[in-house]
């Protein structure tokens, strides 16, 4: 019973914790304008913070140093001209890359991905609105939910121990069985077609990758959370890295594929 037990007993931090995040979240959302933007690049600096922080503990000043530079060039491109900001993306990559001892790689990829996706977000509630967005946080929302009920509660198979040794099959197939839902939910709305429901499970995969992504990085960096911020869910990337995933797959389709039946 002790050993059953233990698959929920960081539930209640969890529950109470998501709870105060999906509040701000949501108002955020809805104000959208300056109010989203500002919780955009808060959430997006402090995540590079807690990239650098797992891959140099040792020397936290840069980090600090680096997430306040993040902060900047994200606030300075939401408001003048895009095309011009662009390649300041460019610059805490290179810079926390050329000053790390180790995982230099890591640190660029993850810094530019975490960039482009907080950027993508922000410009995801300008350009398409309110409903589109909230759709997107359900998706990643619904597929957390049911993967972390369906896995603890049915166990089973692993997806994918070497990396990720919590998830399971059970938890992952739940995870895109509840997104479909989502997405069949906003169709029956007469929002879009019926093929938001295999977008919604496609995003729902993307996410679940950029989970597991995360936790690769972490088993390398040896740590179990990118930091303590959250009681219950670790750090900002231990929370938001699905939403990393979701968001770049999502800019990757509204801008490149033509998806038919979705009322962009």
């Amino acid at each position: 019973m002790a050993a059953a037990g233990g698959n929920w007993d960081d539930l209640s931090a969890r529950l109470a914790s998501g709870a105060v995040m999906a509040l701000i979240g949501t108002a955020a959302i809805v104000m959208g304008g300056v109010w989203f933007q500002m919780l955009a690049v808060f959430v997006t600096a402090v995540m590079v913070w807690e990239l650098w922080m797992m891959l140099a503990s040792e020397r936290p000043t840069p980090g600090m140093l680096m997430a306040a530079l993040v902060a900047s060039i994200l606030s300075g491109f939401l408001t003048v001209d895009r095309s011009f900001f662009l390649l300041f993306f460019l610059a805490v990559p290179v810079i926390g890359a050329l000053s790390l001892r180790h995982e230099r790689l890591t640190f660029f990829g993850f810094a530019l991905g975490i960039q482009v996706a907080g950027w993508g977000l922000v410009v995801f509630r300008e350009e398409y609105g309110f409903l589109w967005l909230v759709w997107l946080v359900l998706v990643v929302i619904a597929t957390d939910i049911a993967g972390y009920f369906a896995g603890r509660a049915l166990g089973g198979p692993k997806f994918w121990p070497r990396v990720s040794p919590k998830k399971t099959w059970s938890g992952t197939i739940a995870g895109w069985i509840a997104a479909g839902a989502v997405g069949a939910a906003i169709w029956a709305l007469g929002r879009a077609g019926p093929e938001l429901i295999w977008i919604s499970m496609l995003l729902s995969f993307a996410g679940q990758m950029g989970d597991i992504v995360e936790s690769a990085v972490k088993r390398r960096c040896g740590v179990k959370d990118s930091s303590a911020l959250i009681p219950g869910h670790g750090g900002l990337f231990d929370r938001f890295d699905a939403l990393l995933g979701a968001s770049l797959c999502m800019l990757l389709m509204a801008y490149i594929f033509d998806v038919p039946g979705v009322a962009w």
